[in-house]
């Protein structure tokens, strides 16, 4: 059987992805591509897609949010930059959650997975195994310099904030720079772990070994505490 898709995600790049993996596969039909789910709310309503590629930080809504306002959802797949939200996602029941860069291989496997259980009755649930792969992830995958790199969190010293761009400074003397939001950072990094103490800048709190005024001391490097972050981040770095 057909499997009738669309395809939604703010970035041009990757709608023009994903579109010519599914044009590569004799057993998909496009609906459609959307740069936001709220242009998809007439098309859902008609009925008819099977399957929904969403992204999940988008700038109107994120596709968790979106998912959650559904009364009746067709199967889903997250496509993200961040696999920290692997876990939100299968809490919504999507039957899998593909990290970009995404390889054709991988993208293949997703939509083999998604026939198998459209077949299944209803009530039956996707399969776990994926869950537990996603969610041991520990690190981001950051497309700069034509490059793919796989950055883990533990490596991480602080991230700085260059207007459209973020500089990843890591604990092996790397500065990586890619175009990136760090409010979409900020959202995505496991609060657990990073914090943003300025404008401009997101830490590791456990790199943090003095905090000297409205500074704080990362390796040989001292950061700025902005104001409005102060009290939140000194309750973060000392509570017990």
């Amino acid at each position: 059987m057909k499997i009738r898709c669309a395809i939604v995600d703010d970035e041009e790049l990757a709608r023009k992805l994903l579109e010519q993996y599914v044009l590569k596969i004799p057993q998909m039909e496009l609906a459609g591509t959307y740069k936001s789910p709220l242009l998809l709310m007439e098309e859902l309503s008609r009925g008819g897609i099977d399957l929904l590629f969403l992204d999940i930080q988008m700038p109107d809504i994120t596709g968790t949010d979106f998912l959650r306002s559904l009364k009746e959802k067709p199967a889903v797949i997250f496509t993200t930059a961040y696999p920290e939200h692997a876990l939100e996602g299968y809490e919504l029941d999507v039957l899998d959650y593909l990290v970009k860069p995404i390889p054709f291989e991988r993208f293949f496997r997703s939509v083999q997975k998604v026939s198998s259980f459209l077949k299944q009755p209803a009530a039956k649930q996707p399969p776990q195994p994926v869950q537990k792969e996603v969610a041991a992830r520990d690190f981001l995958a950051v497309n700069a310099d034509h490059k793919i790199y796989k950055i883990r969190y533990s490596e991480i010293l602080y991230i700085e904030g260059l207007r459209e761009y973020v500089s990843y400074y890591t604990t092996d003397g790397q500065r990586i720079i890619a175009l990136e939001s760090l409010k979409r950072l900020e959202e995505a990094l496991p609060a657990s772990g990073f914090m943003r103490i300025h404008k401009s800048y997101i830490i590791p709190l456990d790199k943090v070994k003095v905090v000297e005024g409205n500074m704080v001391h990362i390796a040989d490097k001292k950061l700025p505490i902005g104001a409005s972050y102060r009290e939140d981040v000194l309750k973060k770095l000392f509570e017990k």
